[in-house]
């Protein structure tokens, strides 16, 4: 099977590596075109970019998806299918292109969390259990039919990075299966219940702000939905800081939200909403991710100081 992937970050690429290593022929691989990044302005390629280059497969960077240049080269590729994994919209002009249709994976068992965040909202929600789904693509966003899922367990202490590699892994098996019984015919698509789906935006910048009136069990799933990116904000003298781990204390102490009930050498104690949480490894502004032993050292933060103000 004549096969091109679409796809940018790093989730899609064990999916790339299965499917290359295959009986099928990835004949192109389209991602973003590299971006200019930093104050050297150098390039940075897409992480799938890079795999495929590694892999000997051509790349093609795709800017306006509806542009007649692109849906030229595409159909001159001649596709039985286009194989996708955490990338854009395609616009209907492409999904007429390949004769089988498209493939893609999800990182939730649909139609619950559509869109571009499943992984971090089911996290941050609190959930105890993901999964993966293959489904057929539709113009509109995560509605196609469903071809395979599997249940993905989120331990207590995933972070949206942990449990994406995690998620990656199983998917590029799951992927595999659902192309090679797809060229075999031999999968029921089932239509999604439209009436039960839920919705996984993007998460904004506002989201990114503890508030400290939350429970600490709140907190504590936002840390880990949001670490290690964009990663969950809060602020200590004026200065934004990045807080990437946290611990649960089952205790109140009835002071007020933020405030630094005692520091110890295992962390910082927050009083929250409800209950109180220690911060154990955090990012100063301007400085890079450090544990809390190290902040501390050069810190002269104190019991009774006001985090979030």
């Amino acid at each position: 099977m004549h096969i091109i992937f679409m796809g940018n970050p790093e989730f899609a690429v064990p999916c790339l590596k299965c499917l290359a290593q295959s009986d099928h022929h990835v004949t192109a691989v389209m991602t973003n075109p590299p971006k200019k990044m930093g104050r050297g302005n150098k390039e940075r390629r897409s992480q799938i970019d890079a795999a495929a280059c590694e892999l000997n497969i051509p790349v093609i960077h795709a800017g306006l998806l509806n542009s007649i240049d692109l849906i030229d080269q595409l159909t001159e590729l001649n596709p039985d299918l286009f194989a996708i994994v955490a990338y854009r919209v395609l616009p209907k002009e492409l999904l007429l292109i390949p004769s089988m249709g498209s493939v893609n994976l999800h990182g939730s068992l649909l139609p619950s969390y559509r869109g571009a965040a499943p992984i971090q909202r089911a996290i941050m929600n609190g959930d105890k259990v993901t999964g993966l789904t293959t489904f057929l693509l539709k113009p509109s966003v995560d509605t196609g039919d469903v071809l395979y899922q599997e249940k993905v367990t989120i331990h207590p202490d995933d972070t949206y990075g942990t449990l994406s590699e995690r998620m990656s892994q199983i998917g590029s098996d799951l992927f595999l299966k659902t192309i090679n019984n797809l060229m075999e015919k031999s999968i029921t698509p089932v239509k999604q219940d439209n009436l039960i789906a839920t919705r996984a935006p993007k998460v904004q910048s506002a989201e990114r702000i503890i508030n400290w009136n939350d429970t600490a069990v709140n907190i504590t799933n936002k840390v880990r939905g949001l670490n290690p990116k964009p990663g969950a904000h809060t602020t200590l003298n004026g200065k934004w800081i990045k807080i990437f781990h946290t611990s649960l204390v089952n205790e109140n102490y009835q002071l007020t939200p933020g405030t630094i009930i005692e520091r110890t050498k295992m962390g910082l104690l927050i009083q929250t909403g409800e209950g109180g949480l220690f911060i154990q490894s955090l990012q100063k502004e301007g400085k890079k991710q450090m544990d809390i032993q190290e902040f501390l050292k050069g810190s002269s933060i104190k019991k009774g100081d006001q985090l979030g103000t």
